[in-house]
């Protein structure tokens, strides 16, 4: 019998209702034998997640401000799931216990750590299986850094004994017992370690979509469903901002070369999209599978004649934006131009500082900045290694006269990046699509 791994998000852990269609799931087939569970998500557009709502718990009780009207809420929240399953769990203690801790000094990762604890217990003792917390196997640095490598093996060490688990997604512990974090989405991240742990036949990944869309339905009416999606697809996709799957989550089952499958937990007849490293055999590679993009970017252009000539001018140009840490999207060279890509949130509060910098120490003919821009990737392992698809990307954006400040492919010719105005972003999504759909 095959082992299955599988996650479920805070949308598909709402509620009562969705807990239900969660053993329906389980049930069907016994091979889905670890479990990974979210804090509750939004049941409704105007709902809060229940991880919201612990966030403004900490920065309450941290300001020395009333906490307990969001208590409450927390505690309703949890109370409604139990009472709907008819489960007799100790939640008033464990509420006890929470209100006692913020009202002394409380760490933020630990109070956000309560919404996945609390959910996975509940979702243990629903299904009957046993319940781990990650605090014992998901391992953290001194630094809060994940150690992926000892996380590998004391959760293995943790979950091959049993027959059927529950693990809390979204933290660990450092190796003083302190509760640490993930980035959010990080139980995407929980439940690919597990599974590289137990070396799982498939990754199951179960949210309110069902798999990966071609575009941003926000901006796309009715996007198709890509069927399968290799790894470095998927990361980049993820990157530039598709949400079904936190980009991290990726790297520790490709290097097992186990497939992940995204489903929906409220149409789980639906096949979703498979990541794959290779496509089964008889499928057939989708040229392009999809685009996606990022808005909120900036271009500083640094000009220089006969930068190329002059060893270290580039290296310099890095080692700036190094020393600073402050990460960029890309890096454009030509023979006179050096040009970077990046996100104008990080770079806002040290702009003038960094120009300056720039200017003391490459002494440039040119020093410029666009802001307001936006960068969308065409992505597909096989379509952008053809002229003929770039070509008709590059003539739809010209035939919606669409301004284009930057294009850059790799020499990985996995994804095409454009850059245009932010304010035409969607309007350059639209003309893509449009583009790359009609080209399947």
């Amino acid at each position: 019998m095959r082992t299955v791994v599988a996650k479920f998000g805070g949308t598909s852990l709402a509620d009562a209702g969705q807990f239900q269609k969660i053993r329906a799931i389980v049930e069907a087939d016994p091979g889905r034998r670890f479990i990974v569970a979210s804090a509750p998500g939004k049941r409704f557009d105007a709902d809060e997640k229940v991880t919201d709502l612990l966030l403004r718990c900490y920065d309450q009780a941290a300001a020395g401000e009333p906490f307990e009207g969001t208590l409450a809420r927390v505690d309703g929240r949890f109370r409604d799931i139990a009472e709907g399953l008819g489960l007799d769990f100790p939640l008033s203690e464990e509420i006890a216990a929470l209100r006692e801790y913020l009202a002394g000094e409380p760490e933020r990762d630990f109070v956000l750590s309560r919404g996945e604890y609390l959910n996975a217990r509940l979702l243990a003792a629903y299904l009957g299986f046993t319940f781990v917390d990650p605090e014992w196997c998901v391992c953290f640095d001194a630094d809060g850094k994940l150690d992926a490598a000892l996380t590998r093996r004391t959760m293995g060490a943790s979950l091959r004994p049993l027959q059927n688990a529950v693990i809390a997604g979204f933290y660990g512990a450092d190796m003083t017992g302190r509760v640490r974090t993930l980035p959010r989405g990080g139980s995407d991240v929980t439940g690919s370690l597990a599974a590289a742990a137990i070396g799982a036949d498939l990754y199951e990944n179960w949210t309110d979509v069902s798999g990966l869309l071609a575009a941003d339905p926000h901006i796309v009416p009715n996007p198709r469903t890509v069927r399968y999606v290799s790894y470095r697809e998927l990361r980049t996709l993820s990157y530039m901002g598709a949400s079904v799957l936190h980009t991290d989550a990726v790297l520790p089952v490709s290097d097992m070369d186990i497939p992940i499958n995204i489903r929906n937990t409220d149409r789980p007849q639906d096949a979703g999209t498979t990541i794959v490293r290779r496509l089964p055999k008889g499928e057939t590679k989708e040229p392009i599978i999809g685009v996606a993009g990022r808005v909120g970017m900036s271009v500083i252009q640094v000009e220089k004649v006969m930068v190329s000539d002059e060893s270290g001018f580039t290296a310099v140009m890095l080692d700036i934006l190094k020393n600073r840490r402050l990460p960029f999207e890309q890096c454009l060279t030509g023979i006179d131009t050096v040009t970077l890509v990046i996100r104008s949130d990080l770079l806002a509060p040290c702009k003038d500082d960094l120009f300056a910098e720039i200017r003391e120490k490459l002494n440039p003919d040119y020093l410029g900045l666009t802001e307001r821009l936006s960068m969308i990737a065409v992505i597909g392992e096989k379509g952008t290694e053809t002229c003929d698809a770039n070509v008709r990307v590059l003539q739809a954006l010209m035939n919606a006269g669409m301004p284009i400040s930057t294009i850059n492919q790799g020499a990985g010719k996995l994804n095409l990046l454009i850059g245009v105005p932010e304010d035409k972003y969607e309007e350059a999504v639209r003309a893509i699509y449009e583009t790359i759909d009609e080209g399947e």
